[in-house]
């Protein structure tokens, strides 16, 4: 996901997307745990989607919308 489109979700939105994101990332470990995963970059990928997350949500706290 790119940051441009974060930024226009609404803070419920980024929340739900974060708890979907971080049970994906648990997906991907446990497949990976399991040798069933055969794209290993697509846990860095969820990894540094769930940090743009988080910064945006930060974000949002302190500018206090």
């Amino acid at each position: 996901m790119r940051i441009s489109e974060i930024r226009k979700l609404s803070y419920q939105e980024l929340t739900r997307e974060l708890e979907s994101s971080h049970r994906e990332l648990f997906n991907l470990r446990f497949r990976a745990a399991t040798r069933q995963l055969t794209n290993y970059r697509e846990i860095n990928k969820v990894k540094k989607d769930i940090a743009r997350l988080k910064t945006v949500i930060r974000e949002t706290e302190l500018s206090g919308s």
